[in-house]
């Protein structure tokens, strides 16, 4: 089985060590996938792939395609990754965007998938410190686990929007050049 935070890691210490350009979600999405195909020729490695690929029972996810999808041929070993690399700001609602990927990620597992992560990669401080650590701040700046219900954070009817975690995803927010950090939470 693969080790998709040690991958994923690894691809990290790549665009360091390489100087990968990464420049937003789409060049990470892309760069990551070449990564992966390179590490791993026996299997397959595609963008965006509708969850119905997988022929899985037709149970409502949260999102409809996977970032990146690597699976044998026979299908038999799947995983997903999905990834976040935000660049406008709006950090209650991008931390709100971590989360549903986390959750899409449980489901993903829950339907059968061998292992899954969900990948957020920062260049703004208000993402991981700040002056407010409360609502869903507090899980991103102070706690770095992410559980339960969470509350949408802005809008009309926030206390109508929220997700519902199954687990409890403990990470940490490693340092990438350009003043930039990431966190990796497999399930």
């Amino acid at each position: 089985m693969l080790d998709l935070k040690k991958l994923i890691s690894d691809f990290f210490q790549s665009v360091n060590v390489n100087q990968i350009d990464i420049y937003n979600e789409f060049s990470l999405q892309h760069e990551l996938g070449i990564y992966l195909r390179a590490v791993l020729p026996t299997y397959k490695v595609q963008f965006e792939r509708n969850v119905t690929f997988f022929a899985m029972d037709k149970r409502e996810t949260i999102k409809k395609e996977i970032d990146i999808s690597i699976f044998s041929e026979d299908k038999k070993e799947k995983y997903a990754v999905e990834l976040k690399y935000p660049l406008n700001g709006q950090y209650p609602e991008q931390m709100y965007s971590f989360v549903k990927d986390i959750r899409f990620m449980e489901q993903l597992k829950e339907l059968g998938f061998n292992k899954t992560a969900a990948v957020a990669l920062v260049s703004d401080k208000p993402f991981y410190e700040g002056k407010h650590n409360s609502g869903i701040y507090r899980f991103f700046r102070d706690e770095k686990s992410v559980y339960g219900e969470v509350y949408k954070p802005t809008g009309q009817n926030n206390h109508y929007d929220f997700v519902v975690l199954s687990g409890k995803h403990d990470f940490e927010w490693v340092n990438l050049n350009q003043g930039r950090k990431f966190y990796i939470v497999e399930i």
